[in-house]
């Protein structure tokens, strides 16, 4: 197996057995991003240069016995709305251009302490304000979408051409991707990662997290990233400790719920069927299935909606007014579509949202965790723009597969896509998981256990290119 290949976990063993340099780790992954990414489009800025020396000087410091935790000296990609000084944040628009960041994010800040290395900076759908990224092709399937806004963050970590890599998701944009290329994708609880230094699409629903090719990746991750961050005001002071995060066990006893409403709606065949068969294994491993009815869902997208749309507006009200044109055709719509939003309507959904946490804060007195698909569909065609059902329903790409995931975003609780099978074309299908605030803890070990007794499905992507 060439280095490029390991998960972050068995890179982690292998520069802590000697077995491996970070200086070796990090010159498989730049040139694996030199033989795929051409083709793939994952990158904005590949940085080279600062990530040998990085790579070298984690080298130097575990020579001299300074260990800094799993992370030291693993190559990553930060999603180009999260600042790293130094270099530029372009949210992949041309309002952005020439805009370099004067200081790190909180995250990129926290994964230098922990002696990780930067190797670059990964598209995202412009402003992460879509579901496709259009500039980036699907790591498993390149006539077919990349899934966003996370797209290049994903794409890079499936392919071999990043360890890990972070993402931001506000209705899924994490998630979606992490589904649609085979990978793991994990949204923490709201508050839990500080969004200091990155781009906001939507404060109240903007999350920063990790994707993986491992649920135990994922877990170190998201333990060098969680803690307390004065300059978010919006990030928790009872963060659980890190190696709370570190999952281990097995299913016995655990509480899942299956929604039978809601989240099995307008599904393709194939993954209702693979999410299904993971829940039989689930139940096997000792979990117990629980039926639920899953609250206020006539409700959901449109308090989705009104929610993002005024606050994306807000965020871009200056340059949507200076520079509209410099804004791609589908953001600018919605841009513009936001100013019509009366602040009645962004209340009302507001309260909306209150019910809502509400109400699933009841629904899990039942069960400890609850179990879906993460999206309706695996990844379309590049450039189709809707989908057909079978009850004669039409809706957009976009809307199918924000559907299931913005639920977590408006109630602001952790959920994590894993891969948990294929459709006939070979393409990824995920289950994700949502638990109850801060309990990072069971997700993570639920998925773990899952992905441990049935192996992970998140190997790099055409590794024989």
């Amino acid at each position: 197996m060439r280095p490029f290949e390991l998960t972050l976990t068995e890179a982690a063993a292998a520069l802590d057995g000697g077995s491996l340099s970070p200086v070796e780790l990090t010159e498989s992954v730049l040139e694996r991003i030199g033989a795929v990414d051409e083709q793939l489009g994952a990158y904005v800025t590949v940085v080279a240069g600062a990530a040998r020396h990085a790579a070298a000087r984690a080298e130097r410091e575990r020579a001299a016995g300074r260990h800094r935790g799993p992370l030291h000296g693993i190559p990553f990609a930060l999603k180009d709305v999260i600042d790293a000084a130094g270099l530029p944040t372009t949210a992949s628009s041309r309002v952005r251009s020439g805009h370099v960041a004067q200081t790190d994010s909180a995250v990129a800040g926290r994964l230098a302490e922990a002696g990780a290395v930067l190797v670059g900076k990964t598209h995202t759908h412009e402003f992460a304000y879509g579901l496709t990224t259009p500039q980036t092709r699907n790591a498993r399937d390149r006539s077919r979408v990349a899934g966003g806004s996370s797209g290049g963050s994903a794409v890079a970590v499936a392919a071999g051409a990043a360890t890990f890599a972070l993402g931001t998701d506000t209705g899924g944009s994490i998630r979606v991707p992490a589904a649609l290329n085979g990978v793991v994708g994990l949204k923490p609880t709201y508050g839990l990662v500080s969004r200091h230094g990155v781009t906001p699409l939507s404060w109240s629903l903007d999350h920063v997290g990790p994707l993986t090719r491992t649920v135990r990746d994922a877990a170190f991750v998201l333990s060098a990233l969680a803690g307390h961050d004065p300059r978010d005001p919006a990030t928790l002071r009872d963060a659980p400790a890190p190696d709370a995060l570190v999952p281990d066990g097995d299913l016995t006893g655990l509480r899942i719920g299956v929604p039978a409403n809601y989240y099995f709606d307008r599904v393709a065949p194939e993954v209702e069927t693979a999410v299904r068969d993971a829940l039989t294994r689930m139940s096997a491993m000792g979990a117990e299935l629980v039926d639920i009815e899953i609250p206020l869902t006539r409700y959901l997208q449109a308090t989705q909606w009104g929610l993002m749309v005024p606050e994306a507006t807000a965020a871009h009200e200056r340059t949507l007014r200076a520079v509209p044109e410099l804004y791609a055709p589908d953001v600018r719509i919605l841009l513009e579509a936001g100013e019509l939003v009366s602040a009645g309507d962004y209340l009302r959904a507001q309260r909306a949202r209150t019910l809502m946490r509400r109400a699933w804060r009841d629904l899990f007195d039942r069960v400890d965790l609850l179990a879906a698909p993460t999206v309706p569909m695996t990844a379309v065609p590049s450039g189709q723009e809707n989908v057909s059902w079978p009850d004669g329903t039409t809706e957009s790409v976009a809307d199918a597969y924000v559907r299931l995931c913005a639920p977590a975003n408006i109630t602001g609780l952790p959920a994590l896509s894993l891969p948990v099978g294929r459709d006939h074309d070979g393409l990824p299908i995920g289950m994700q998981l949502i638990g109850r605030p801060l309990a990072e803890a069971t997700v993570l070990r639920a998925g773990h256990a899952y992905e441990t007794a049935h192996g992970p499905l998140g190997e790099v992507a055409g590794s024989g290119a």
